[in-house]
């Protein structure tokens, strides 16, 4: 019996193979990341844009002091309105969220970026239906309605709206 055939060759050659794939894999990331970056930037400019269509740029706003789930603001370079990245906590998941409000502090547009809820229930925050109710709310958000057999999801999802609205409020110096 050959100790060296048997049992250090095979480890030499799984070892070489997995070194190969690893420094390809390394590779690849470091070609790749640059560029899935800047799409992931291109594809959330486009959304500031469609939530706050009025805006001429957006410049970055601290968060601190702000409601938990929003997680990233911008306010409109010419000064009409705001920008704020949500995360609220659904049924399935978290639900990634994008809001507009406009300098009158009205909501001017949402769309969910993400989430992870269930099909054909949890999933339908995300339909432009549910989304229109809240265009041109205030702070009361009168007049929401939660969608039936998806309270986890519409509570999320309302809960953040309230969240953007009040950071709304903070950032233009109310309490």
């Amino acid at each position: 019996m050959n100790l060296k055939r048997e049992f250090l060759m095979p480890v030499a050659v799984l070892f070489t193979i997995c070194l190969v794939i690893s420094a390809a894999l390394a590779l690849t990331n470091e070609v790749t990341a640059p560029i899935i970056l800047a799409a992931e930037q291109a594809a959330a400019d486009a959304a500031k844009l469609e939530v706050l269509p009025a805006a001429q740029g957006f410049e970055a706003v601290s968060t601190a002091g702000l409601p938990g789930d929003v997680t990233e603001v911008y306010r409109a370079a010419n000064g009409l309105g705001y920008v704020m990245m949500l995360t609220a906590k659904g049924y399935g998941g978290d639900i990634k969220m994008i809001c507009g409000i406009g300098a009158d502090g009205k909501i001017a547009g949402i769309q969910v970026l993400s989430h992870s809820e269930t099909s054909g229930i949890g999933d339908k925050v995300t339909r432009p239906e549910f989304a229109a109710q809240f265009i041109g709310a205030d702070a009361t958000l009168a007049g929401i309605e939660a969608i039936t057999g998806a309270s986890v999801s519409s509570g999320a999802y309302i809960k953040a709206m309230e969240s953007a609205l009040a950071a709304y409020t903070i950032m233009e110096g109310g309490s």
